[in-house]
C-alpha cells in the first residue's frame, strides 16, 4: 500500500497537477498508519488533520490550521498561513493551494466523516476548491475513513467528489502478510492466527508480542476484559452501528450461529419473537441488504453454478476476526468483566477445533484461487466456490472455468493423518451432482496434504505460498 501512495505521489510531482484519493478500510486496520507512514517518509511537506467526532465546525478549523505546521515536514510560507484560524474551510483549502504554489504538498484529511458532520457544506466547498485551483496545483489530497459505506459513495454520482476522486481501500493482512509478522511460524499457525486476529495489524502485532500459539492468546487474551482481542470487536462496530439497530442483531446471530454458514430462516429463527415472525422477516430483509451492500459486514453465498436469483443463498460474517468475536466475545463481555473468564474460555476450548475447521474454508478457497494463477493443477480456474444442495448434500471446493468443473475437492482442517479413503470416495461419488463435473479430479485439501487416493492434494505450505 505504501508503494501505491508513492505511486500517486510521484505523478503529482512528475504531472504538477493534483489528485485527489478517498482511503476506506475498516477501523482499527491500520489506515491511519499506513498514511502516517507514509507521509513522514516522503520528505514532501504535508498537513495530517484528524477529525474529532461530534466536534463543532470552528474547532475542527483550529485543528486543521495547527496541523499545517505540526508535521515533521511543514508546509512552506507557515507563518503566514497559520497566523489565525481558518474560518471556513474554503479559505482553509484557498491556504493549501498556497502553499502548494512553491512545490508538491500533501494534505491528509483524517477521519473525514467526522470533518463532515461538523460542515455539512464541507464537501461541496471541497469539489469548489478542487475545481477552481488545486486540481491544477501539486496536491496529494488523501481522504481518510472507516465508515465505509460514506467513504464508498464519494465517488458515486450525484456526490460533489463524483469523478474528482480515486478510492483506495486498505485491507487487513492477508495470510502472507501474517506469516511476515510471525516469522517462524508454520503454515498451520499462520492460518490460525488470521482466523484469530483477521489480520488486524493490532491484533497481529499483540499475538506477536505475546510468542504464543493463536490458541494459547485466545485463552490469555479472554482473562482481560481490556485486551486488544476483546476491545477491538467493540471498537469497529461502535463506528458502525452508534446505536443498537436490527442490523446488529442479525449480524451477531450470523456470527455467534452454531450453522457454519445460516441460511435465511435460520436468521429468523434465531431473531424472531413469537407471534412476530412475519415483521422480523421483513426487518431482516432489510438489515441483509444493509449488511451485504452499504455496510460489506455480510457475504451472501450462492452455490457454484448458481444463477443470482437462486433461493439457496446462505450468509456468513465476510471479516474473520468479527466472526471469531461473535461466537466467543460478545456474549462473554459481561461474565468476563465479573471475572468469569471461565465461562469464554470453556466454550472456545469446546469447539476451537470444529469451528477453524468450518471458518477456515472461505480462506482456502481464496488461496486455491490465488494459486490457480500459476500452479498447472488449477491452469484456467476463474473461480473457486462451495457447492450444495436442498438434500443437505455440500461440497467444500469447485472450482470452475468457463467450460466446466475441472476440480472438485474437500477440507479436512485437521492435524495428524491424511484425508481418508473413505472421504475422498464420499467426495467422488457426490461430484456428479455438481454441474460440469462428471470427470471432475478429486481434490483433499489438508494442513499435511496427505491423502488415500485422492487425484490431487494441497497442503497448508501450499497455500500460504499462494499469498
Amino acid at each position: 500500500m505504501l508503494d501505491v501512495l508513492s505511486g500517486h505521489l510521484r505523478a503529482v510531482q512528475s504531472s504538477h497537477r493534483g489528485r485527489m484519493l478517498a482511503v476506506r478500510g475498516r477501523r482499527q486496520v491500520g489506515k491511519s498508519t499506513v498514511v502516517e507512514r507514509f507521509v513522514d517518509a516522503a520528505e514532501t511537506p504535508y498537513a495530517f488533520v484528524t477529525g474529532v467526532y461530534q466536534a463543532p465546525a470552528v474547532k475542527q478549523l483550529e485543528d486543521a490550521t495547527r496541523a499545517m505546521g505540526e508535521s515533521r515536514h511543514p508546509v512552506p510560507d507557515l507563518e503566514l498561513l497559520t497566523q489565525t484560524p481558518a474560518t471556513s474551510w474554503r479559505e482553509w483549502f484557498s491556504r493549501l493551494g498556497l502553499a502548494a504554489r512553491s512545490g508538491p504538498v500533501i494534505a491528509v484529511l483524517d477521519e473525514f466523516p467526522w470533518l463532515v458532520g461538523g460542515d455539512r457544506t464541507l464537501e461541496g466547498e471541497l469539489q469548489a476548491a478542487w475545481d477552481r485551483s488545486l486540481e491544477r496545483l501539486p496536491v496529494l489530497l488523501i481522504l481518510v475513513g472507516s465508515d465505509v459505506a460514506m467513504m464508498d459513495s464519494l465517488a458515486s454520482h450525484g456526490r460533489p467528489l463524483f469523478g474528482r476522486v480515486s478510492p483506495l481501500v486498505i485491507p487487513a493482512l492477508d495470510p502472507g502478510e501474517v506469516a511476515d509478522a510471525l516469522p517462524g511460524r508454520s503454515a498451520v499457525e499462520v492460518f490460525d492466527a488470521s482466523l484469530v486476529t483477521g489480520g488486524y495489524p493490532r491484533l497481529v502485532l499483540d499475538l506477536a508480542a505475546s510468542g504464543l500459539s493463536a490458541d494459547d492468546y485466545v485463552r490469555r487474551a479472554l482473562r482481560d476484559a481490556y485486551s486488544p482481542l476483546v476491545t477491538t470487536g467493540r471498537l469497529t462496530l461502535d463506528a458502525e452501528f452508534p446505536e443498537p439497530q436490527t442490523a446488529y442483531r442479525v449480524l451477531s446471530a450470523i456470527g455467534s450461529s452454531d450453522t457454519a454458514n445460516p441460511g435465511f430462516t435460520d436468521v429468523v429463527g434465531a431473531i424472531a419473537d413469537p407471534g412476530e415472525r412475519q415483521s422480523t422477516q421483513v426487518a431482516i430483509t432489510r438489515a441483509l441488504a444493509t449488511l451485504t451492500g452499504t455496510k460489506a459486514m455480510i457475504e451472501k453465498e450462492l452455490p457454484a453454478w448458481a444463477p443470482p436469483s437462486s433461493k439457496l443463498r446462505r450468509y456468513r460474517v465476510t471479516d474473520p476476526y468479527l466472526r471469531f468475536w461473535f461466537r466467543y466475545v460478545e456474549r462473554y463481555i459481561d461474565p468476563i468483566s465479573r471475572g468469569r473468564a471461565d465461562l469464554a474460555i470453556d466454550a472456545f476450548d469446546r469447539d476451537w477445533t470444529s469451528w477453524r475447521g468450518q471458518s477456515i474454508e472461505p480462506i482456502v478457497r481464496h488461496s486455491l484461487q490465488c494459486l490457480a494463477l500459476h500452479d498447472p493443477r488449477l491452469a484456467g480456474v476463474e473461480t473457486v466456490l462451495p457447492w450444495w444442495n436442498r438434500s443437505n448434500v455440500e461440497i467444500d471446493v469447485v472450482a470452475a472455468t468457463r467450460a466446466g468443473t475441472p476440480l472438485v475437492g474437500t477440507i479436512k482442517w485437521r492435524t495428524g493423518g491424511p484425508v481418508t479413503s473413505a472421504e475422498v470416495n464420499q467426495l467422488r461419488q457426490q461430484r456428479t451432482n455438481v454441474p460440469h463435473a462428471e470427470e471432475a479430479l478429486v481434490a483433499a485439501i489438508s494442513p499435511s496434504g496427505e491423502a488415500v487416493g485422492a487425484d490431487v492434494t494441497f497442503s497448508a505450505d501450499e497455500l500460504l505460498a499462494a499469498w
